[in-house]
């Protein structure tokens, strides 16, 4: 199992994300998002991008030790990109096929930072799902 990280971004499909949260799930890992609100959320037919920001270690639980806490582009039925969390095992992200060059993968980093959080995301599509109460005098 490799332990250093990697300096690249890695392009998933919907399907292959939720795979990847039900395997941080299975695991036990504290930075995941539920792969029912990604179903939920993610648009369909759309690329999310994977981006591992530090090594994380478990001394006590060495069988999945250590894991690449990686930051998520991931895109939204509503059209917009938002950043979120997940924790991955390195084998899990190195079979990740290689697909975006150099630029591309700058382009997402930068896009990753500027990006709204999935918690501030929830928060304001919460707050606009709520239903207005009407003012009385």
């Amino acid at each position: 199992m490799a332990s250093g990280l990697p300096r690249t971004v890695r392009a998933v499909d919907t399907d292959r994300l939720l795979d990847l949260a039900r395997e941080a799930a299975a695991c036990g890992f504290s930075q995941r998002l539920p792969a029912d609100w990604l179903q939920e959320h993610l648009a369909a037919e759309a690329r999310h991008y994977l981006f591992p920001r530090v090594v994380h270690r478990l001394r006590h639980r060495p069988e999945v030790s250590p894991q690449w806490r990686c930051q998520l582009l991931l895109a939204v039925r509503t059209g917009e990109q938002i950043w979120g969390l997940l924790d991955v095992l390195p084998d899990t992200f190195d079979a990740l096929p290689e697909t975006l060059d150099a630029a591309s993968k700058k382009d997402i980093v930068s896009r990753i930072e500027r990006a709204m959080s999935q918690r501030e995301w929830a928060e304001r599509m919460a707050a606009d799902d709520a239903p207005e109460e009407a003012s009385r005098d």
